[in-house]
């Protein structure tokens, strides 16, 4: 195995791996919040849990098409136009969601809200880190470039889009 392939093979290991994990934790956001804390499903709560899992799933279908497009040496990424139209469609669904949260949570107490509102937090962290800038940092090479530049970059998603305009 040259070294290019054994590069290649680890970068197709990576986006499966990154694809997989993604919706795993779904289930496993899901359980930590409604069984593990105990958090009740109460409006504020469960909005907040399904904008995570959307952007979640958002993520794992991004991932998905990646290795899709690599594993078939593909110009550009399987229906990114879909990508296209989702981008405005969370950005919708987090102020929404926003609204929905902040509507039901006064004068109910704390369980009631409060991981709803930190779901919600992770929701718009994920919106970032796919739309707009990488937030997640879990290899070297990442760390190594956010310390060279001392900045983040565009995510993947966010250069594909840019990219492939007109698709």
């Amino acid at each position: 195995m040259t070294p290019e392939t054994r590069s290649r093979t680890a970068l197709l290991g990576r986006l499966r791996t990154l694809a997989v994990l993604e919706v795993l934790n779904i289930a496993l956001i899901g359980w930590a919040v409604f069984m593990a804390l105990g958090a009740p499903f109460s409006t504020p709560n469960t909005v907040g849990f399904a904008l995570v899992a959307v952007l979640l799933l958002t993520g794992a279908a991004y991932w998905a098409l990646k290795l899709r497009q690599l594993r078939t040496t593909a110009r550009r990424p399987p229906l990114i136009g879909l990508f296209r139209a989702l981008r405005p469609l969370c950005a919708t669904a987090l102020t929404a969601g926003l609204v929905a949260i902040a509507a039901a949570a006064p004068g109910r107490p704390a369980p009631e809200w409060a991981a709803g509102l930190v779901l919600y937090g992770l929701a718009v962290a994920e919106y970032v880190n796919y739309f707009h800038l990488q937030l997640m940092h879990d290899t070297r090479a990442d760390w190594r470039r956010l310390l060279r530049t001392r900045r983040l970059r565009g995510s993947h998603l966010a250069e594909d889009l840019r990219i492939h305009r007109t698709t």
